[in-house]
């Protein structure tokens, strides 16, 4: 008998901004999912560059340099590219990267990264650098709307930290109607991916609160649409709109959640049969 692939006959929406739902969508593909893309993320420019272009001008004055994703590490590029900036103003900088995927968009610039935590969230970032950090300057590039667990424990650490707004992440509008469909159909998903906290809210925002609960309840444990959360932030703001965290990466990246989906595949597919009818 031949074997099947791990997902085949499964139905996934991937939520991820449209340019960076390449290599979750095609992992997925690659294991015999039917892909559905819906982004609840659209990356923005900051409303003002002011802040962004004055911490530029005084590179220099910074010890450390925190990125913590792929899209702060392009926006901040991008506006020392247009600055007339190459990475060499950074070379001085001792650089934290939240996890592997900003490690490497960072590596592309030729730079070194000095700290990738083994938890990629803040809370493992500030874990790794607060005794390194007394008496230094810092500079956070992130999106406008972010947790603020890293700037907050670096000054109780005697850091000096500025935080940059270098992009900011809204909800498309065009994605509702398309959410709406998907989640109407015969065919609707059988999970919906939730990469961070920003697409739990944004999910949120396209439907209403009442309209995503609804979809996310489930009749029976293997019935209905469930969630796969990257990881414990995301998972933590999934509870706190009530919605349900059926599925949760072990390691938090993307890799860890195809994994994810993976093994709870396998368990329904392991279920008792009258439990697998909407699969």
């Amino acid at each position: 008998m031949k074997n099947e692939s791990p997902l085949a006959g499964c139905r996934v929406l991937v939520s991820r901004a449209k340019r960076q739902a390449g290599a979750l969508s095609s992992a997925l593909r690659e294991l015999g999912c039917q892909v559905i893309e819906v982004p609840f993320i659209q990356i923005r420019k900051p409303r003002s560059y002011q802040p962004l272009d004055t911490a530029l001008r005084n590179l220099a004055t910074y010890d450390w340099l925190i990125l913590t994703s792929v899209n702060g590490v392009e926006a901040l590029f991008e506006r020392m590219a247009r600055k007339r900036l190459d990475a060499s103003a950074l070379a001085h900088c001792k650089v934290a990267a939240i996890g592997p995927a900003t490690k490497m968009a960072i590596e592309q610039h030729r730079l070194r990264v000095t700290v990738t935590p083994k938890k990629y969230v803040a809370e493992s970032v500030v874990a790794a650098l607060h005794r390194r950090v007394k008496g230094k300057r810092v500079l956070l590039v992130r999106a406008k709307v972010a947790r603020d667990v890293i700037p907050r424990e670096l000054r109780k650490a005697g850091a000096q930290v500025d935080v940059v707004e270098a992009y900011e992440t809204v909800a498309p509008k065009s994605s509702e109607k398309r959410l709406r469909a998907a989640l109407a159909s015969a065919k609707k998903p059988h999970a919906i991916t939730f990469t961070s906290s920003s697409t739990v809210r944004n999910f949120v925002e396209l439907l209403g609160l009442r309209s995503a609960r609804a979809m996310l309840t489930k009749s029976a444990p293997y019935h209905g649409v469930h969630t796969a959360s990257i990881g414990p932030v995301t998972s933590a703001t999934l509870r706190e709109f009530g919605l349900p965290v059926d599925i949760e990466a072990r390691e938090y990246t993307i890799p860890g959640l195809v994994a994810a989906i993976v093994v709870e595949r396998e368990r329904i597919r392991s279920a008792p049969s009258v439990a697998k009818d909407r699969r």
